[in-house]
This record gives C-alpha cells, structure tokens and sequence, in this order.
C-alpha cells in the first residue's frame, strides 16, 4: 500500500499554469522551470498547496487532473491560464523538514482580508471557514497555497501572518489581492490535539 505523500511547506518552484480543461476531472498542464522528464508518472506535487497526481509530462511541463470534489473545497475553480503556482515535490527519506508537515488535503479557502506592508515584509489578514477557526493558534501553523507559514495573532475566525520579502519574492503571495480566496490546511498536531480532546469527552 502506497503512503500518503507529504510536504513542508517550503515552494521549490513556480510553476505557470499553460492549459486547463474544465470537462469531467478537470486537467491541468503546468510548465515549470523544473527538468520534467525526470519526474515519475504517479508523482504527487503540491500545487498552490493541492496534492494532484502527475498523469503525463515532457521536458518542462507535466499535467495533473483534479476531481470535482478538489475544485470545489480549493480555489481552483478562480484558476485561469497564465496564472502563477506555487509548486514543491512530495518529500523523500532524508529530506531537510524545512517548514512543517502538510499534507496537500486542502480545508478549505481562506479569504485574503487585508494586505499591509510593513518595512520589508508584508502583513496578511486573512479569515479563514469557521469550522476549521479553533484549529488556528497564534504562533501556531498553517498552510496557505501550500507555504508553511506561522500565525501571528487570531481574533475569531480572522488570523494574521507576517511575510518575509523572501517569501514575498520566492512564492505567488505577492500576486495575490484582498478578495482573493486561498487554499488554506490547517496544522496536522492542531488536528490530533482536536480529536484526541474530542474522544477524551466522550
């Protein structure tokens, strides 16, 4: 039996969105900076924090289907051609965990509330579905278009995170606008802690 992949949260690459086509499960061809040819058939990626399954590729592109169940709980269904997205490869046995475990099962979306620079770095209010709000911790973790990202404060379902000008540059955040809705999937441990906390009342 096959594990379920995982990932850190750490963007490798970013890859440009060159052809969807919308009938049955959607299928997306992506062309990245990547070689590839090297890349396995079956391969799981994370795109913009969905974990979608390699079905073809060539030199500099490789596809992906998602099902319908996939664009309705993401923002994939805002996607259009030409668009930028964040792309990191599942991890291997012995790879640094640079950010923290994700495992590209997207919650939900989150909306972008707010924009704020401040000096080099940019400050992100976002609200994120009330179900998931009491997975949200200020100084806690979350994944936001796959980026591993720390909480700085919550309010409610409404949370705020501090971007880096690293993060800034290196990941599509800066392409993204109050209004906009993206993919969010809360910390894996706030999950546990929330069930295990769930059993020991029953």
């Amino acid at each position: 039996m096959k594990a379920h992949p995982m990932f850190t949260g750490i963007i490798t690459a970013i890859g440009t969105l060159e052809h969807l086509e919308k009938s049955g499960d959607w299928g997306l061809r992506i062309k990245t900076p990547w070689e590839c040819s090297a890349i396995d058939l079956g391969a799981s990626i994370a795109c913009s924090g969905i974990c979608l399954t390699v079905t073809r590729r060539a030199a500099d592109w490789f596809e992906v289907e998602a099902s319908a169940e996939t664009v309705a709980k993401t923002s994939l269904s805002d996607w259009q051609p030409g668009q930028r997205i964040n792309l990191e490869r599942a991890l291997k046995m012995g790879d640094e965990l640079g950010g923290h475990m994700v495992s590209g099962h997207v919650d939900g979306t989150a909306e972008l509330l707010e924009i704020v620079p401040d000096q080099d770095s940019h400050r992100l209010l976002l609200a994120c579905p009330l179900e998931f709000a009491g997975f949200v911790a200020s100084k806690g973790s979350v994944a936001l278009d796959g980026i591993s990202l720390t909480v700085n404060e919550v309010a409610g379902n409404q949370f705020g995170v501090n971007i880096i000008s690293h993060s800034w540059q290196q990941t599509t955040l800066s392409d993204r606008a109050p209004g906009d809705r993206l993919n969010f999937e809360v910390d894996l441990l706030a999950r546990y802690v929330a069930r295990m906390t769930e059993m020991a009342r029953q």
